[in-house]
C-alpha cells in the first residue's frame, strides 16, 4: 500500500469515527429528557420558607435568589431546557412562562410534579429532591431572562 492509499484509509476511518461520535451524541440528546441526575442546590444564604408550599414567589427580584437560581438552573434544567433557558427543541422554552403569580403556579406545578404521558416521563418530579427555596430561586432567575 502506498502513502496516498494509507492517507485515504486513515481519512475514511477518521470520518467514520467522527460521524459515529456525532450520532451517539444526538441519540443521547433524544433520550436525555427525564434522565438528569439532580444536583444539590445550596440555599443557605436565602430566607428559609418552611414546610408549607407558597403560592407565589417570595424571591422575585431578590439578587441572591437570582444568583442561586442561575446556578441551580444550569445544574438541573439546562440539559433539557437549554442554556439561558433558550430551548433547543427538547423541552419547552421557559423564557415564555407568564409573569407573576400565573407563571408561578404553572412553574411550581410542573417542577414539583413533573410530567408524563402514556407512561413516558417528559420531566421528572423535583418535589422531595430540591427544596422549595431552590425551585423559587430558579423561577426568580427565569423571570430575568423572560421574553414576550
Amino acid at each position: 500500500m502506498d502513502h496516498k492509499d494509507n492517507k485515504e484509509r486513515i481519512s475514511r476511518t477518521l470520518r467514520k469515527a467522527v460521524c459515529a461520535a456525532a450520532l451517539a451524541g444526538i441519540a443521547g440528546l433524544a433520550g436525555a429528557h427525564g434522565d438528569v441526575t439532580p444536583q444539590a442546590v445550596d440555599v443557605s444564604t436565602l430566607k428559609a420558607l418552611g414546610k408549607d408550599w407558597l403560592p407565589a414567589n417570595p424571591y422575585r427580584k431578590d439578587k441572591e435568589a437570582i444568583r442561586i437560581g442561575d446556578s441551580a438552573y444550569n445544574q438541573n434544567c439546562a440539559r433539557c431546557h437549554g442554556l439561558g433557558a433558550v430551548s433547543g427543541g427538547i423541552a419547552p422554552d421557559l423564557r415564555y412562562l407568564p409573569e407573576g403569580d400565573e407563571g408561578d403556579e404553572i412553574f411550581m406545578q410542573r417542577i414539583r410534579d413533573g410530567a408524563s404521558r402514556g407512561g413516558r416521563v417528559y420531566m421528572p418530579p423535583f418535589e422531595g429532591i430540591l427544596p422549595q427555596e431552590a425551585m423559587w430561586s430558579i423561577r426568580a432567575w427565569l423571570e430575568t431572562v423572560r421574553e414576550e
